[in-house]
């Protein structure tokens, strides 16, 4: 009887992580054991449109312009372009949600030790393709944005 008891205990005092599952496997990708770009052509089979159709044009901005900074000038899944990559590592939490071949997954964490203001929440969209989680698109809960949403239009000169 004292086992059960000890596995129930330690069951109800898991972290918010233990939630995650498939899905969130596919989003914990990007932030351990280290952060990933997600824009990086390596990652793109990991991805489907609409964002697939913005690292495209984003590809297509470094290759017209390889002096300049693309559309894509910080990292999506971080919104920010610098990070302290143990604070990531000790602060992630993943909860997801599935609803048949979709899923959404919220990544909290903090890019530094300290500092309200490196708080980050993430919404990253996910489709199950051909049995594999996909992500469709991310947005920060935290500066109001989405991904598919950005412009990106790489044969036009910035103003």
């Amino acid at each position: 009887m004292r086992p059960i008891v000890l596995a129930a205990a330690l069951w109800m005092a898991l972290p918010a992580a233990a939630l995650a599952g498939p899905a969130s496997n596919a989003v914990k990708f990007f932030y351990v054991p280290e952060v990933k770009f997600e824009g990086d052509a390596k990652y793109r089979d990991r991805f489907t449109e609409p964002v697939t159709k913005l690292f495209d044009l984003n590809d297509q901005a470094q290759k017209n312009k390889p002096d300049e900074v693309a559309c894509l000038d910080f990292d999506p899944g971080l919104d920010a372009q610098d990070f302290d990559q143990k604070t990531i590592a000790k602060t992630l939490k993943l909860a997801e949600s599935v609803n048949g071949d979709t899923a959404e997954v919220t990544a909290t964490f903090s890019l530094f030790a300290e500092g309200d203001e490196s708080k980050r929440e993430m919404l990253w969209s996910l489709k199950k393709i051909d049995g594999k989680w996909k992500i469709a698109d991310i947005t920060s809960k935290t500066s109001n944005w989405t991904l598919s949403a950005l412009e990106c239009m790489p044969d036009k000169a910035p103003e």
